[in-house]
């Protein structure tokens, strides 16, 4: 495996990304809400999902859109329980450190946690 560097670019984020969705499309806890709940169309969700991330890591402010809505929604559809919550945080910390380490990693391990807490209370505020 090559050394591990920090997330620095797109490509990286990309790499992020790709690998977690692979991942967490076929888990059985959480692949569900991916493959049934919404049938994720992923050429369609990735590109969103860089830019978020882009936003999220680097402070680039293109992402346009509301992800609280959009998981509120899916909440509708079908319960996330905090064990769900607790399996997407899980796999994505392991897939960042499966790639990388270093500030803008920990950084993006932090801000997953985040997002992750706040939906879950949006959630329960609904």
């Amino acid at each position: 495996m090559a050394q591990r560097t920090d997330i620095t670019t797109k490509a990286d984020i990309k790499l992020l990304l790709d690998t977690f969705y692979k991942k967490a499309m076929h888990d059985p806890e959480i692949g569900v809400f991916f493959t049934e709940v919404v049938e994720l169309d992923l050429q369609t969700h990735m590109p969103r999902m860089y830019i978020f991330w882009e936003a999220v890591l680097f402070g680039k402010s293109e992402y346009r859109g509301d992800p609280m809505k959009k998981h509120v929604d899916l909440n509708n559809k079908k319960t996330m329980e905090k064990a769900h919550f607790d399996r997407w945080i899980q796999m994505f910390h392991q897939t960042v450190d499966e790639f990388f380490v270093g500030q803008t990693a920990e950084l993006a391990k932090t801000r997953a946690l985040s997002i992750a807490t706040v939906m879950q209370i949006k959630i329960a505020q609904q």
